[in-house]
């Protein structure tokens, strides 16, 4: 049994007025068996961008050191960093190149630049599209649920936060290959975030949700 053949997930990338909001559950599996409670899916591109992975993780893990390096030799050549879109692009490039041996992931870049906050979803093939809010994975069709219904223009960082919360904890109680807790990142001009589980729990607990 190849262990990097895991799959199921469930992540989240949402545009806030003052940046963006990536999300993440921490359970990988093979099939019907939980191979992974603790499966890193959110990876720090550097202080402005991250990236959510959904699919085979050895292809995730390669795909995420390759983007950091390109990232870095960037900003190492241009003495800035790599707009948003840019390493969107570079993404789309690399999976569109794997025709006949494609990479088995889907993926969401998202990050703060001098034009903004963005989200981008990016698939197997290489389709690259730019939207405020999206999710990848199995368990996408119920966090779509919740964004439609709670998503707004000009949501707040600190609110995007409790709506991710929301979105993943209703996507664990119904997808079996989702749950074991949450990685949730906020990114702002100022600096790139990580939430603490003391800080997931205490929201958790003021969203009443169990």
């Amino acid at each position: 049994m190849d262990m990097e053949n895991k799959k199921g997930t469930t992540t989240i990338g949402m545009v806030c007025k003052d940046g963006v909001v990536v999300a993440t559950e921490h359970r990988a599996t093979m099939g019907t068996m939980i191979a992974h409670k603790t499966a890193k899916k959110v990876y720090r591109i550097n202080d402005h961008l991250a990236m959510t992975t959904a699919g085979l993780v050895g292809d995730a893990q390669m795909l995420a050191r390759y983007l950091k390096v390109e990232t870095d030799l960037y900003k190492l050549q241009r003495g800035s960093d790599i707009p948003v879109k840019g390493a969107a692009t570079l993404m789309s490039n690399i999976l569109n190149q794997r025709k006949f041996a494609p990479y088995y992931v889907q993926l969401i870049i998202g990050g703060v630049d001098k034009s903004g906050s963005h989200i981008f979803s990016i698939d197997a093939a290489g389709g690259s599209i730019e939207d405020k809010y999206t999710t990848t994975g199995s368990g996408s069709p119920y966090v779509f649920g919740v964004l439609e219904d709670n998503y707004r223009d000009n949501i707040t960082i600190d609110e995007g936060i409790d709506l991710a919360i929301r979105a993943l904890s209703a996507a664990m109680k119904r997808d079996s290959a989702s749950g074991n807790g949450m990685d949730i990142v906020a990114i702002t001009p100022k600096e790139y975030r990580e939430i603490t589980q003391k800080e997931i729990d205490e929201r958790k607990n003021k969203l009443e949700i169990s």
